[in-house]
């Protein structure tokens, strides 16, 4: 069943309504077409920020909608039950906005953040390198300064919408300390030396570009630096803990899709003279994939009410993003299980969203590193 809108606040239950009516009228139709032509969706982003949605857990002051973080989390989860792709343009936009708003000068606030949280501007996070996947304290793009501005030099990859976004939140090096040598700076779309090298090409989520950015002595202004020198390894941390929430709450967002697809189809194809989901076997694997849908939304919707009161909920995101991208792979297996041979066609969508789903197990930190994150925290 879609989230329960019934014990939330009257305006957050109007916006969520608000959200649900663009998913189904403006993304559900569009996703195909976009995902079919490896085209970035850039019409339903203006749109987005025409609904005021693209800077909703961020300060009035800056633009922003003021609202929670778990607010925000549904509404991701309802834009991905449309178009995956596109929520994890907005994940990773909120991303970039994090980092701004928590660790940015007042400047950088209202240079760049209101324009993000505005929908001016798109953001994008690039900390992942060719040679630093998980380890990402042995990054070696760096940032060297000189007088008012610093020169970045060196690769980087998998950087959602990284040549189409306005501002790329990039962590280089500054110093050789490791961890503490780290920086995170705000690069901007055309700045000279900057912009993407490599397109890739995936077995999913392919309207959403993935990119591999090239810095050659790109000259970024020292106003651009988020936070103080060293801070960046610090920064990407807290960002990626937020962002597996948004990939905790896109992955369910997706899994109910699923489920909306195989309920339909069972309902509908009939086998021996009744509908094969009045068959007790198929009843067993929907009421599997539909429990497994609420208690993910549970566990995301509760580390963000941890996120929301200030209180430590790096574990509970590693949980989230873990069970909830772990369950939107079972879920859209079955999906396509449950479809037969019709599964496997590209007339129907549950193909499409069982490539997708796999992604979500790799991003914002592989799950093998989620569990990693989870072990250290129990036994240390």
């Amino acid at each position: 069943m879609p989230q329960d809108l019934r014990l939330l606040e009257d305006d957050v239950k109007d916006l969520l309504q608000m959200v649900r009516e663009f998913t189904d009228e403006k993304l559900l139709p569009s996703a195909p077409g976009y995902e079919e032509r490896s085209e970035d969706p850039l019409p339903l982003y203006r749109q987005l920020a025409e609904l005021g949605l693209t800077g909703l857990p961020y300060p009035e002051e800056y633009g922003g909608g003021g609202l929670s973080y778990e607010t925000y989390l549904c509404v991701v989860e309802e834009i991905a039950r449309g178009y995956l792709g596109f929520a994890i343009g907005l994940s990773v936009h909120t991303l970039c906005a994090f980092a701004v708003n928590g660790f940015g000068s007042d400047d950088l606030k209202q240079d760049v953040l209101t324009k993000l949280c505005s929908g001016e501007w798109y953001g994008a996070y690039s900390l992942s390198e060719p040679h630093s996947g998980s380890d990402a304290s042995a990054l070696s793009t760096k940032a060297v300064l000189e007088g008012s501005s610093y020169r970045l030099s060196g690769s980087k990859v998998f950087c959602t919408r990284g040549n189409e976004a306005d501002a790329v939140l990039v962590m280089a090096r500054t110093s050789e300390e490791r961890s503490k040598g780290i920086s995170a700076f705000i690069v901007s779309k055309g700045t000279e030396g900057f912009g993407g090298s490599k397109k890739e090409d995936k077995m999913g989520w392919r309207s959403s570009p993935t990119w591999m950015l090239q810095l050659d002595d790109a000259v970024v202004d020292a106003g651009r630096l988020v936070g103080e020198e060293g801070q960046g390894f610090r920064i990407a941390l807290a960002s990626l803990d937020s962002g597996r929430l948004g990939i905790a709450a896109c992955s369910i967002g997706l899994a109910q899709r699923a489920l909306d697809e195989a309920v339909r189809f069972t309902s509908e194809r009939e086998q021996f003279g009744k509908p094969i989901n009045a068959n007790q076997a198929v009843q067993f694997m929907l009421a599997d994939m539909a429990t497994q849908i609420s208690a993910g939304r549970a566990l995301y919707r509760h580390a963000a009410r941890l996120r929301d009161a200030g209180q430590d909920y790096s574990i509970e995101a590693a949980q989230a993003k873990l069970f909830c991208s772990d369950a939107a792979m079972r879920v859209t297996i079955d999906a396509v299980q449950l479809h037969g041979g019709y599964g496997y066609v590209t007339e129907y969508p549950v193909e499409r969203l069982m490539r997708e789903a796999k992604g979500l197990q790799i991003v914002e930190g592989t799950n093998q590193i989620q569990r990693l994150v989870i072990g250290r925290r129990l036994t240390f």
